[in-house]
């Protein structure tokens, strides 16, 4: 039997490899005769660099930006093609990793770092940019992101604004002078973890605000400000960003690529199997195995194990699924892709704990997973 293990990375936790690599000891220690194919996947967010830079053999570069409280702090960005097109993560300036949980406010936490990273690699030749969203810190609209590229927000007694979201339901007027044309001519592919809209119910600041330390006042203030920002946007540029497929994504960051430099947005695991060619590894797979982090209702919303799952049972292909955590209340029988899923963990621990023991985790339940196979073999003879 061939086996391919393509794995989410496990945040806070294990790369994507990392990932991989467990789950195939644990299935080699169970004594189950199989070839192995390891392919982590990503979304959009965290792994997302990694896997297409060596997937093209690029280059790396690192520079320092501000972190999502304006903080110095050195990021890495990607170049591809010689140099011309660069692959960005969001997370890498703007992530949720870089503030702890007593300092996540995404009324302050600002993008304006990713827009240095943009900068940086326009000034060093890239005239060709990949964008992923996921993992982020903030619900700024992407305002920071457009502001380090020269952007400018004025309020409406016409001042200009500061970063971070707190302002943004005072916004009256975009100055787009000062952006470089490049930024505005179609050369930007923005890669999203999620299909949520801006606003609403399912938006950036309802879903998404609580996640990055929003209270139930900060979600209303980040949804009046994201509203006012989608008005503004309708007014001067006939562009409606409310509604806007994908649009949620990093705190609503993904709508203004969109509208303010005419970006093309996609869904991040779909993109990702495609450019790497994942059908055609999978095609020879008699399983695949994915796991995530956590497994709940945005798994549903595009991330990488439902995609990966998705299309290996339209080629008949049984789906496993490994996660580190599964919420009690979720209704397993929705994740139609999925065979069978198996929770690692071993008990209450805490979430320190739980993260120290991810590897240990995963090796364990692969093992057992090994030999319910074996079991399945001899059965079969």
């Amino acid at each position: 039997m061939h086996i391919v293990i393509a794995p989410n990375a496990f945040k806070h936790s294990l790369s994507g490899m990392a990932v991989a690599r467990a789950i195939k000891t644990g299935l080699e220690e169970s004594g189950l005769q199989a070839t192995y194919s390891l392919f982590p996947i990503a979304d959009g967010g965290e792994g997302m660099m990694e896997i297409l830079v060596n997937y093209w053999q690029g280059t790396y570069q690192t520079v320092w930006v501000q972190d999502p409280l304006g903080r110095p702090i050195e990021a890495m960005f990607g170049l591809v093609n010689q140099g011309k097109t660069a692959i960005i993560e969001l997370a890498q300036a703007s992530g949720l990793k870089h503030v702890t949980h007593t300092e996540r406010n995404p009324l302050k936490a600002s993008t304006y770092g990713t827009g240095q990273v943009i900068k940086a690699a326009l000034a060093g030749g890239a005239t060709q940019f990949l964008i992923g969203l996921g993992n982020s810190a903030t619900v700024d609209g992407g305002t920071g992101l457009l502001q380090a590229l020269g952007a400018r927000f004025y309020d409406k007694n016409d001042q200009l604004m500061p970063v971070g979201a707190a302002p943004l339901a005072q916004l009256a007027r975009v100055d787009l002078t000062d952006l470089d044309p490049q930024l505005i001519s179609g050369n930007i592919t923005v890669v999203c973890d999620v299909d949520n809209p801006l606003l609403g119910e399912y938006g950036a600041a309802r879903v998404f605000g609580p996640q990055k330390g929003a209270d139930a006042a900060m979600v209303e203030i980040l949804e009046a400000g994201l509203a006012q920002l989608a008005a503004v946007t309708q007014l001067q540029l006939s562009k409606n960003i409310a509604a806007l497929p994908h649009g949620g994504a990093a705190g609503g960051t993904a709508a203004s690529l969109a509208a303010f430099l005419n970006a093309k947005l996609v869904a991040g695991t779909e993109y990702i199997l495609k450019k790497t060619h994942f059908k055609e590894l999978l095609q020879k797979a008699g399983l695949l195995i994915t796991a995530e982090g956590g497994l709940d209702e945005q798994t549903l919303a595009g991330k990488g194990p439902y995609g990966v799952a998705k299309l290996a049972k339209n080629l008949k292909i049984p789906v496993i699924v490994l996660a580190g955590q599964i919420p009690a209340a979720i209704d397993l029988n929705r994740f139609t892709y999925f065979d069978a899923v198996f929770p690692i963990g071993t008990g209450p621990v805490t979430l320190a704990e739980a993260l120290a023991q991810t590897t240990v985790n995963l090796n364990r339940t692969a093992c057992q997973i090994g030999k319910l196979l074996q079991m399945s073999f001899r059965k079969q003879v």
